[in-house]
């Protein structure tokens, strides 16, 4: 392959790497800042967050939407802040860190909440349709929250390092 070719073929894997990104980076954002709108509507989660022996305890403090909308909120500041990113990598890497935890704990439900699964295939269990296949995406989510968080501290390393380097 000629040095041409070559080079041509990077630029254009590097392309697609930095679409990926924004693609992965804005989808988490906009998932997360729809999920969170949708919390001061009518999505609430009581049917998982009442199961969850973590998290059951907020309904004896909050009402149902009040636990629904404070949810919404870090949601949705999560989202601004990860979109934040091009004017500052820690306000990205403290958005993503709060998807991350958020993430957790709707994966935790998974494991909490009752008819998740709905059948086992020999020792396989199969997920229902309701709360369980919509509870998997987070799985992705939070891997693309992972990354979000580790190439915006990443970023913000090389910034530092290059600030002292002006000094």
């Amino acid at each position: 392959m000629s040095t041409a070719t070559t080079r041509s073929s990077d630029q254009w894997s590097e392309r697609v790497c930095s679409i990926g990104q924004a693609v992965s980076r804005y989808g988490l954002a906009l998932t997360l800042a729809w999920i969170g709108f949708g919390k001061y509507i009518k999505m609430e989660s009581r049917v998982l967050i009442e199961h969850s022996p973590l998290m059951s305890w907020v309904y004896d403090v909050f009402n149902v939407s009040t636990v629904a909308r404070g949810l919404g909120t870090l949601e949705l500041v999560a989202a601004i802040l990860i979109c934040c990113r091009p004017l500052s990598a820690r306000l990205s890497a403290v958005g993503s860190a709060m998807a991350i935890v958020l993430f957790c704990g709707t994966l935790s439900f998974l494991v909490t909440t009752p008819g998740v699964i709905s059948q086992f295939a020999g020792p396989i269990p199969v997920l229902s349709a309701l709360p369980g296949q919509f509870l998997l995406k987070d799985v992705v989510l939070m891997g693309v929250a992972i990354w979000s968080l580790g190439e915006a501290l990443r970023a913000r390393r090389s910034a530092s390092a290059l600030d002292a380097d002006g000094d």
